[in-house]
């Protein structure tokens, strides 16, 4: 009984896929959803009915779009780092939380995100060759001796 009050306070309780759609896209957009979310379906010839269809077959864009829903459109606070775990539709938002009113969303801030994003990516990168940098040219180097007496080696499993 307990979790299934707790259930209904998620604001995705009893929403569905297309429902939500509609309802974000009225608001922002295709254009601004693909800025923020990086998801073909809302820029390659975008309408409701081809993004559920993909979105029901893809569960991490469904989850990334359910998130966008709870803290972009909805403002709900940051769910905890246990809460963070499971999918949108499965958390449990504190009666506390109430939903707030959509967030101010632009293109200039989806590219300064895109940007932050991207050097994180790249630092991440570089930190993990620089702690597996030896590995990595040790295999390299074997697989170029192997290549020197087979030309289609890196071809052949």
């Amino acid at each position: 009984m307990n979790d299934e009050l707790n259930y209904q306070n998620n604001p995705l309780h009893g929403v569905s896929l297309k429902n939500l759609l509609i309802e974000i896209v009225d608001h922002y957009g295709f254009e601004l959803l693909f800025a923020y979310l990086n998801i073909n379906c809302f820029n390659n010839n975008p309408s409701i009915d081809s993004a559920v269809k993909f979105l029901k077959k893809t569960n991490w864009a469904r989850e990334k779009v359910e998130a966008f829903y709870l803290y972009q459109f909805k403002s709900l606070p940051r769910a905890s780092d246990e809460q963070f775990e499971l999918p949108p539709r499965d958390r449990i938002v504190p009666p506390d939380q109430k939903p707030g009113s959509p967030a101010e969303l632009s293109l200039e801030d989806a590219d300064r995100l895109r940007e932050k994003r991207t050097t994180k990516a790249a630092m991440y990168d570089q930190e993990k060759s620089q702690r597996g940098g030896s590995v990595r040219r040790t295999a390299k180097h074997t697989s170029t001796a192997a290549s020197d007496s087979d030309p289609w080696a890196k071809w052949r499993k």
